[in-house]
């Protein structure tokens, strides 16, 4: 069987959530708890009602194949999301007839992007994708099967919890062809600063590379301001234009919305004329009831503004139970806690196996998120991620469950 397969895959670790079931299978949790996952981050919040309305309304579309390129109605829902939110320059330079392309949720877009992106070659050598370590296990899968070299660039407490772009050799940006970066960041819940974002784009656009931006917690913080854009940042830039740019944007989080498979990829019309033809062979288009809900949660924000009250509870929650019990970072923006246990003498897989068996939470070690660096050592290792997504008083709860367990002596004390 393996001589039928690409030797591709070979190179890659099994996902995340796989290497979880393999790690606490075996282990069974305590009888007289309830076990809850805060392993992946799958929204419990309920979606507006009035997408159940549309999807009915729109049950007639169901038996016609829909366009790649998506309806206006979907285009202009989500290039009048992009005013609102981003501000009038940021619409303006994207094209809203070719410059926005539906997505069945950006895992799959981000995953493509490797592919349109990636050539056999660059600059004579093996082509570099650039991921934040920690990432999202879709860049380093869509890297590597697209026959790029990943390259993980410590995103830790020491460079903000973003890479450290002046850190990069020129060697290494000269055979650059793809670079993912997540803002706000998965799983530490850092924001980039306009200042980060514009230094990436013109790197892109010094070593022509395509900049690849998840924006899919943009709109899930607990700043005052909201976190800035891609599409912001480009438009303020001299000439406007959002060449080397694809910005990725998600109803899954934003909405609540995750099994709607529903989102876009924005970014200048050769790019986006690119990806579509791409998706056309690769990707099936996003069928038009789903467009039309689409289209109606991205023209309403009171939602979302309710979606991120309630995170923000959850995270106030989060500071009131562990306290002083468990040394914590509260996060900027996103909806995980990127907790080190180093602090505790833990290692995360040893914390994971500890709060399974003994607590009855099951989280998600943070080596699995990470790659070891050039020294051997992997900075994810102490770490676990927390993923908020039970409502407020459940999530208490469980972090009294992880202080009890993880911290017991501090709660004697």
């Amino acid at each position: 069987m393996a001589a039928l397969l690409n030797p591709r895959l070979d190179s890659l670790f099994d996902y995340p959530f796989e290497r979880l079931r393999v790690l606490l299978g075996p282990l069974s949790p305590p009888p007289d708890v309830t076990p809850l996952s805060l392993a992946p981050g799958d929204p419990q919040h309920q979606p507006p009602a009035f997408i159940a309305d549309v999807l009915a309304q729109e049950a007639s579309h169901w038996n016609g194949y829909p366009p790649l390129r998506g309806t206006d109605r979907f285009r202009d829902a989500c290039h009048r999301w992009i005013g609102r939110r981003f501000g009038a320059a940021a619409r303006a330079a994207v094209d809203g007839e070719r410059g926005i392309l539906p997505v069945s949720g950006t895992r799959e877009a981000l995953f493509l992007a490797a592919l349109l992106a990636v050539p056999e070659h660059k600059d004579g050598r093996r082509p570099a994708v650039l991921i934040p370590n920690p990432f999202y296990a879709a860049y380093e899968g869509a890297a590597v099967m697209a026959g790029g070299e990943p390259v993980f660039l410590p995103a830790t407490a020491d460079t903000g919890f973003l890479p450290d772009l002046d850190a990069v050799p020129d060697a290494l940006w000269a055979r650059t062809a793809l670079v993912y970066l997540c803002t706000p960041t998965n799983p530490q819940g850092a924001v980039a600063s306009p200042g980060y974002l514009r230094r990436a784009i013109d790197l892109a656009r010094r070593y022509g590379f395509v900049l690849a931006l998840d924006e899919c917690y943009s709109e899930i913080y607990f700043t005052a301001d909201p976190p800035p854009g891609g599409l912001a940042v480009a438009a303020g830039m001299e000439g406007g234009a959002l060449d080397n740019l694809l910005v990725f944007q998600s109803l899954s989080k934003r909405s609540s919305a995750a099994g709607l498979r529903a989102g876009f990829v924005a970014g200048p019309p050769g790019l986006i004329d690119a990806f579509a033809r791409l998706r056309g062979y690769a990707a099936a288009s996003m069928p038009l009831p789903i467009q039309a809900a689409a289209a109606a949660l991205y023209d309403d924000d009171a939602h979302v503004r309710e979606n991120r009250d309630r995170y923000a509870a959850k995270v106030a929650a989060v500071g009131r139970t562990l306290g002083d019990r468990v040394p914590h970072r509260r996060p900027q923006a996103g909806f995980f806690l990127w907790l080190d246990l180093a602090p505790l003498g833990l290692d995360g897989e040893a914390a994971a196996e500890r709060l399974w068996t003994q607590a009855g939470l099951r989280v998600l070690p943070g080596r699995y998120l990470t790659r070891p660096g050039a020294d051997g050592r992997n900075a994810g290792d102490p770490f676990i991620r927390i993923a908020l997504i039970h409502d407020t008083e459940t999530v208490a709860e469980a972090m009294t469950r992880l202080a009890d367990t993880l911290a017991p002596a501090r709660a004697a004390a």
